[in-house]
């Protein structure tokens, strides 16, 4: 059985002071791929470098307490990737993909548009470069489990509030089109989805601050794992860890049927 965890943490730091490399030894994950660490090489402390067990790996943002993404493995890969090769992108920390023979699992940090219409461009440049990307990966001939916060509700199953948020960032038509493109046309597969295909609140993994959206589940399923079809096919069950909170995401976990 392969376990594979996604979380984004909001801020590396802050997430280890609520617990999470507490936490995580228990889950017995073979991968754990975090995103917005918010920190670079200089912050970190030897429990978020190399959690007991585990080999971590991270690409930093260059701007100081801004994105970046990470990845623990339980057995040391044969290779590791560290960015897309783009430089705008790539200067933001959002990507990073270990090789263990045939499967790669990697971790992905989509940018957010919610915070001005210069972020909103930023995003779709980056759905724009990286679609060609999706398209080789999944052509390739290996398995890929692609991890994390993509910041796109797919469909009205993804979002307590739908009907309220067709203009906003992350429910936009053009982005729910791209996800669909993505899934129907490059062969990608939503594990998640495909596991409950009529799963609503159970499903989502962030809650606006705002309000009470938290206690209310007043929330959005925008933390994926994406998987090749034949990966994908081997998940057994996915769930979203709600019992303690580590960030204003929610881990998600699923199992493969895979050896790794």
């Amino acid at each position: 059985m392969l376990r594979v965890v996604s979380a984004n943490l909001n801020g590396i730091r802050s997430a280890a002071r609520k617990g999470f490399f507490d936490w995580l030894p228990a889950q017995n994950a073979d991968v754990v791929c975090v995103q917005e660490l918010k920190a670079q090489a200089g912050d970190m402390r030897a429990e978020m470098v190399a959690p007991d067990g585990y080999w971590g790996y991270f690409h930093y943002a260059e701007k100081k307490g801004y994105a970046g993404v990470g990845l623990y493995a339980r057995r040391q890969p044969d290779q590791v990737i560290e960015g897309l090769g783009l430089a705008d992108i790539d200067a933001e920390g959002r990507y990073i993909e270990a090789v263990f023979g045939n499967l790669s699992v990697a971790s992905l940090y989509l940018p957010s548009g919610s915070s001005g219409e210069y972020r909103q461009a930023a995003k779709f440049r980056f759905m724009a470069q990286f679609l060609p990307h999706l398209e080789q990966a999944a052509r390739n001939g290996r398995e890929i489990i692609l991890c994390g916060d993509w910041n796109i509700a797919h469909t009205e199953l993804d979002l307590k509030n739908w009907k309220s948020n067709q203009k906003n960032s992350g429910f936009l038509p053009q982005e729910r089109a791209w996800m669909t493109r993505v899934i129907d046309e490059l062969g990608w597969v939503d594990t998640y989805r495909r596991l409950y295909p009529d799963a609503t609140g159970e499903g989502f993994t962030w809650w606006s601050n705002r309000g009470q959206a938290w206690a209310k589940n007043v929330g959005w399923r925008i933390d994926y794992q994406m998987a090749t079809g034949g990966i994908a096919g081997l998940a057994q069950r996915a769930w979203v860890y709600k019992d303690q909170r580590f960030s204003d995401h929610a881990p998600l976990i699923v199992d493969y049927d895979y050896s790794p």
